[in-house]
């Protein structure tokens, strides 16, 4: 109430958000300045302006609601099983479409729990679940086998082709093409989003120009417009291979793969929340994992 008077700047205009009678506001706001002995509101003037001390007791009023909201979450996660928040960190190389479905499906429950998305990078990936900023990570390429306390199953096996746009000079280039000539050629990467430690690339070759990007989609926009060369998730890169807008070439080196997982937190000796429990469940799927690498379109 506090806040929306300050924010107004009068009794008048913030009786009308909180749909009281201005009578009605002004009594309450009277009865917090008898009871805590201090004026809340310099009323000199039109406009109301909070005092030092209204100040002071909204900016530590603001911070106890926080603490009240954070204890009923607690709370109701006890009495509920449900995590009152879930995050899922989603690395760049999962459909995204599929995603979005089984986060349909799962808000079609009406759970008490705030969803919430973070779009992640290789390292990244781990980091956001290691650092406790997410609950479930999607996507995860590192062997989490040295991570206490972290759990991980495989989600299958990416397979990546050495793509480039039709009209890219290495899509005339003799096959099997060197090293020596795709590092005359700019790259196009993805950029770890891991923010500490050591970031991880694929693909790369020592002393060749790249152009970092945010995530696989946009990776494959610039590659198709020419930009640069590189690897590309097939299931990913196959609809605009058999358009023709891109063309896979065989290269020296050895078939790129890398193997996925998802991972989460152990709970100790702290129950598992209904969120993750669900998730957990639907990942056990053969359907769901395969339409994650986007091998599949659509959950059914």
């Amino acid at each position: 109430m506090i806040q929306v008077i300050a924010e107004t700047g009068s009794f008048a205009a913030a009786a009308r958000a909180a749909n009281m009678v201005p009578s009605a506001l002004t009594y309450r706001v009277r009865q917090m300045e008898d009871a805590l002995d201090v004026l809340l509101f310099d009323r000199s003037s039109r406009q109301a302006k909070l005092t030092v001390a209204g100040a002071e007791l909204l900016r530590e009023g603001t911070v106890l609601l926080a603490e009240i909201d954070a204890i009923a979450n607690r709370v109701k996660r006890v009495a509920t099983g449900w995590e009152p928040n879930f995050t899922i960190a989603v690395d760049s190389i999962i459909d995204r479409a599929t995603v979005m479905e089984l986060c349909t499906t799962f808000l079609k429950l009406n759970p008490p729990t705030r969803l919430k998305l973070r779009s992640e990078t290789l390292s990244g990936t781990l980091e956001a679940l290691t650092s406790g900023q997410a609950d479930l990570a999607l996507g995860v390429v590192l062997d989490t086998s040295t991570k206490t306390g972290i759990q991980r199953e495989p989600l299958g096996t990416v397979h990546f082709v050495f793509a480039v746009a039709s009209n890219h000079p290495l899509a005339l280039a003799p096959e099997p093409i060197p090293d020596e000539v795709i590092r005359q050629h700019r790259a196009v990467a993805v950029a770890d989003s891991v923010l500490r430690g050591t970031s991880l690339s694929i693909g790369l070759l020592t002393g060749q120009d790249v152009i970092s990007v945010a995530d696989m989609p946009t990776k494959l926009d610039a590659q198709m417009r020419g930009m640069g060369v590189g690897y590309l998730p097939t299931c990913l890169a196959q609809p605009y291979i058999d358009a023709g807008r891109l063309v896979v070439k065989g290269v020296a080196r050895a078939e790129q793969k890398v193997q996925a997982s998802y991972a989460w937190r152990k709970g100790g000796n702290v129950s598992q929340g209904r969120a993750l429990q669900w998730w957990l469940d639907q990942l056990q799927t053969p359907v769901t994992r395969s339409a994650l690498l986007g091998e599949r379109g659509i959950i059914r």
